[in-house]
């Protein structure tokens, strides 16, 4: 077998596992979510369907497929189709540059969990997941509904309100770092936990958890789905599997943003204790177990907090946000060229 297509099959075998998994972990973080809220909130969560109500995501799923598809009559048709498409497709494409593990050895071969490994990694998840806002914005616009409008309007100001807070958190680690590259980044937080990029940068790291909280529209920041002033929002008119494609990118975009924050901020794989192995098997270990804090954090988040007002989404977006991550990217270029290691 020439040398082009081993690496056109192993790049295909990684294609199909990591959109495996994501698809999977989509499945599992419904059924998570909702039994931990249930928990939170003194009731019981979904309890039926199968042994502790496990197989509830596959009967969702089968309830979605077979629901009638309903479209509004003066909906534009095209675009009405194409919005689900274009967020899910947004979704998937932004996880392409992201590595799911470290690189281990099978059959002689080093691999990773990666489908490929760009020098301007950060740069293209950033270029990909500004386009995921164009899905929401036609969602709303091609339902020929007030309130969906509504909510696509919001979600587009506010996704460029918080996006620009969350890249500038991005330039100080770059930065340090010396390189764009998702990997160069994981290895510079090598050794002890103190060398994380969370306590290197912890002003950097609260501003993307709470821009990312803000980008994939979670609570306290889920204004474009407000049920008590919109209905449902930009995705009120969908159902079947165009409702279903829209949830599915929301969470894929979720599990994204916890897998970029550990990779970013939380040393990756890296066990963050000299003496405890970090590859193989064990550094999937503890890979997931950082990605799965975190997304239990999001949960939290959605059971304990009210949502903002409008107003001040925005507020906080432009005069809180902006303002404290330029000044800590001014800080820490100052710092570096002071000499100091960070």
């Amino acid at each position: 077998m020439s040398p082009l297509v081993q690496e056109l099959v192993a790049v295909t075998v990684k294609c199909v596992v990591v959109f495996a998994t994501l698809l999977t972990l989509f499945s599992v973080m419904t059924f998570i979510e909702r039994r931990v809220l249930a928990f939170m909130q003194f009731r019981l969560g979904p309890n039926r369907t199968g042994p502790f109500g496990i197989l509830q995501p596959a009967a969702d799923g089968i309830k979605l497929f077979f629901k009638e598809e309903l479209m509004p009559a003066d909906a534009d048709k095209w675009l009405f189709f194409g919005a689900p498409a274009v967020a899910i497709a947004a979704a998937f494409l932004s996880v392409a540059v992201v590595p799911y593990g470290p690189p281990f050895t099978l059959f002689g071969r080093v691999w990773q969990l990666q489908i490929a490994d760009l020098n301007v990694g950060i740069l293209y998840i950033f270029a990909i997941t500004s386009l995921g806002v164009y899905g929401l914005v036609l969602a709303g616009w091609s339902a020929n509904n007030k309130y969906a409008l509504l909510g696509g309007l919001r979600s587009s100001a506010q996704m460029f309100s918080y996006e620009l807070s969350l890249g500038l958190s991005w330039v100080g680690l770059i930065m340090a770092t010396g390189s764009f590259r998702i990997n160069d980044l994981v290895d510079h937080q090598q050794g002890f936990f103190h060398h994380w990029n969370l306590f290197r940068h912890p002003i950097a790291f609260l501003v993307y958890f709470i821009a990312a909280t803000a980008e994939v529209s979670r609570i306290p920041f889920d204004l474009p789905e407000g049920e008590s002033e919109l209905v449902a929002g930009f995705h009120t008119e969908y159902s079947s599997m165009k409702f279903a494609l829209i949830q599915m990118a929301e969470y894929v975009n979720l599990i994204s943003v916890a897998v970029l924050a550990t990779h970013l901020f939380l040393g990756g794989w890296h066990s963050g204790i000299p003496g405890l192995p970090s590859v193989g098997l064990l550094g999937f270990v503890w890979f997931s177990l950082k990605v799965a804090v975190l997304l239990f954090v999001f949960i939290w988040l959605r059971g304990t907090l009210p949502r903002f007002r409008y107003d001040q989404l925005m507020d906080f977006g432009w005069k809180v946000l902006i303002p404290v991550v330029t000044l800590n990217v001014l800080l820490t270029a100052g710092l570096l060229l002071a000499g100091w290691s960070l």
